[in-house]
This record gives C-alpha cells, sequence and structure tokens, in this order.
C-alpha cells in the first residue's frame, strides 16, 4: 500500500485545487451541468470508460484493472446548496445564493485524486473500480436511485462511501454497522380556519391558534407513544400565516421532517401524526390537508464490510483512531446503494485541530480540513485494493 500513499501524498495538491474550484461554482440539485461535465473530463483524460447523464445528471467511471477480479464501486456526491457564503476564503464560493455547505466538492476531489492514483497502479488491480459521481443527495429524491435504475451498479460487487464530517476531529474515523443514517421524511399541511377581525375571535376560527396547539400536541407522539427504547425525531421548520397584526389567520402552511430507523416507527409516526392533527382541528372546527412524502431510507451497513473497513481504517497513515459512533438522524441516499449491494459508509473526521468549535453542516461559515480528503482518499483507496486482493 506504500505506493498508493505515496501517489495520493503526490496528488493531495492537485484535490485541494480541485475542491477549491468547485467549491467557486457551486451547483444545486438537479441543476448540475459544469460540474459533472469536468468530472467526466478529468476521467477520459485517465483513459477511464466513462458514461455520463447517468439518472439524469450522474457520472460514472470504469477503470478495469489489468488482471481479472470482482469490481468495488466508490461514491462520491457532487451538489450543493441553495446558501450564501459567509467565509471569507480565497475559494468563497462565486455565484450568489449557492454554496458546497456540505463538503460535496471534498467527497468530488477525493475521489478524483483517488482515480488518478489507482489509474497509475492500473496494471496491479486485480479487478475493476467503478467511480459513482452521484448528483443531487441534497433533494428528495434524489440522484442515487435513478443511477442505480440506470445501471450504476451493474456487476458490482461491494460498494464504499464516506463522508468528510466537520463536527469529528481530523483523524478519527466514524464507523457503524446497521443503522447508521436515519430514513429523511417531509410532511406538508394546511389547515383552514375561518379569517376575522382580530377585536372578534369569536366570529372566527383562528388557524393559528390551532395550528400552534397542533405542534406542541404532535411532539407528544415521540414522548408517549413512540416506545422508548426507539427513536424518532419530529421537527416542524416551516409554519406561515401571512396575514396583517390585526386579523385573525384563516390559512397556515406548515411543513417539517420526520427521522426514523424501523420501518414499523416510521409507519407509525406518519399515521398517528394525522390522527393528531384531524383532532385538533375538530376540536375547533376547522379542516386541513395532509401529504406525507417518503425521503430517502435508514442507511443500513452491512456487518462484514464495515469491520474489514474498521480494520483497514486502523492501519492508515493519519488515522489516530477509528471509533463505533451512535446513529445519526440526518438522512442519506447512500441508502439505496447498500439495499442492492453489500458495503459500508463511514464518516470522516474532518475538523481543523485549531478549532475550538466547527460550524455545523448546511451552515454560511461551512468549512473543513482539506487534509481529512487525504485521509479519506487513502481509507478508500486502502479497501478497495485490499478487497480486491483478497477476493
Amino acid at each position: 500500500m506504500e505506493k498508493l500513499f505515496t501517489l495520493l501524498d503526490a496528488n493531495y495538491d492537485e484535490m485541494v485545487g480541485i475542491r477549491r474550484h468547485l467549491h467557486e461554482y457551486p451547483e444545486l440539485s438537479f441543476e448540475e451541468v459544469e460540474t459533472p461535465s469536468y468530472i467526466a473530463t478529468f476521467h477520459r483524460e485517465l483513459g477511464h470508460e466513462v458514461r455520463e447523464g447517468v439518472g439524469g445528471r450522474g457520472v460514472v467511471a470504469i477503470l478495469r484493472g489489468k488482471k481479472p477480479g470482482k469490481t468495488v464501486a466508490l461514491r462520491a456526491d457532487f451538489d450543493a446548496l441553495a446558501i450564501q457564503e459567509e467565509n471569507d476564503v480565497p475559494y468563497k464560493s462565486k455565484i450568489a445564493g449557492k454554496m458546497h455547505a456540505c463538503g460535496h466538492d471534498g467527497h468530488t476531489a477525493t475521489l478524483l485524486g483517488l482515480a488518478k492514483a489507482l489509474n497509475a497502479m492500473r496494471d496491479e488491480i486485480e479487478g475493476n473500480v467503478v467511480f459513482i459521481h452521484q448528483h443531487a443527495e441534497e433533494v428528495a429524491p434524489g440522484g442515487a436511485k435513478p443511477m442505480i435504475e440506470d445501471g450504476c451498479l451493474e456487476g458490482v460487487d461491494v460498494i464504499f462511501g464516506t463522508h468528510l464530517w466537520a463536527p469529528t476531529p481530523l483523524g478519527e474515523i466514524l464507523v457503524k454497522d446497521g443503522a447508521i443514517m436515519a430514513a429523511a421524511d417531509k410532511v406538508e399541511i394546511t389547515v383552514q380556519g375561518k379569517g376575522g377581525h382580530g377585536a372578534e375571535p369569536h366570529h372566527s376560527i383562528d388557524a393559528v391558534t390551532l395550528s400552534s396547539q397542533f405542534v406542541v400536541n404532535a411532539q407528544q407522539l415521540v414522548s408517549r407513544r413512540i416506545d422508548p427504547l426507539k427513536s424518532a425525531v419530529l421537527t416542524i421548520g416551516h409554519f406561515e400565516a401571512i396575514n396583517p397584526f390585526n386579523v385573525i389567520a384563516d390559512r397556515v402552511v406548515l411543513a417539517g421532517t420526520i427521522r426514523t430507523f424501523e420501518e414499523e416507527v416510521r409507519t407509525q409516526m406518519e399515521q398517528e401524526l394525522e390522527a393528531v392533527l384531524n383532532a385538533t382541528c375538530l376540536a375547533f372546527g376547522a379542516s386541513y390537508e395532509y401529504r406525507y412524502t417518503r425521503g430517502y431510507p435508514p442507511v443500513y451497513n452491512h456487518q462484514s464490510e464495515t469491520e474489514f473497513v474498521a480494520q483497514i481504517a486502523s492501519t492508515v497513515p493519519g488515522v489516530d483512531q477509528v471509533i463505533t459512533c451512535p446513529p445519526f438522524m440526518i438522512g442519506e441516499d447512500f441508502a439505496y446503494y447498500l439495499e442492492k449491494v453489500p458495503g459500508t459508509f463511514f464518516f470522516t473526521g474532518a475538523k481543523k485541530p485549531e478549532w475550538e468549535k466547527a460550524y455545523p453542516h448546511h451552515h454560511a461559515r461551512f468549512d473543513f480540513d482539506e487534509r481529512a480528503m487525504l485521509i479519506a482518499a487513502k481509507t478508500l483507496g486502502k479497501a478497495t485494493l485490499t478487497y480486491l486482493k483478497e477476493n
């Protein structure tokens, strides 16, 4: 593996350059044009087989080793977020209202840097490596599912992926078999009451008051209806009533997210949330519209592949410790790949040592330690070559 590590060390400056270029020119989910073109050009210059427009805007590149063997897939996402960047850095986003605030620019740079290193070892590789560059991870229905339907996993025996994780210190790798990330669902609600004069509430059905009561009532689902040994999160993040200050609102629009790990709990939350809404509206004589949209399923890591990566990571230069982490309530459409083939998804610590606290992902001041890309590339690269050699 020393050759791989030496090649990656040599590629590090280029990886940083790629990351910063992508950071300056972010593209939102389902709007990616220049980014996939950039990725495809990079792989073609290496001589890889390249397919563009996979599942919409995805890119798949294949490196075929000189010797026959199994096929490993590696995935990186490349979409950005609708956030105005507030960082004062040389590589600050040049596109107003758009920013790489989750590290996907780093994921892409990591995979391209690794692709170049593995390409230089083509004659030594026993099998094939499929580089899955995925669009639209941030917005459901996401890019993973249509890419799979378009054949990105054909012939793949195992898949590995990582997320650069700013809250975790540089040098730490987080792994977990089973559920590591939650199902991420969306709920949209419209409450219809009866408007009126602010001084005459008895002639109206106050949509604001009853919607507020619903939000409070709904929080008891998790605390009083869900088995305390199981997990669920309910967050109402949008509450809107556009009205003058002295008018009782007739209509309120709400939206939120529900996060769960188990299908039984997921279904219970979907059904009982509407029951609470129905009961609250019935008490006040209001009506409602309710739409529950199932987003990404939970990310379930396969045990043997997770243990394999954990063992690999513990021997990678720059990794100080490998930690079995608790599950996260965030969502990821990497879940769809793991429903089709064995594999694992892990977190690579990316918090700079000098930071007392990192800004969270999806924050306007988000950033990460770029050295994490090198650790991620070495971990993915060693996992790939070891798997191919041993299988």
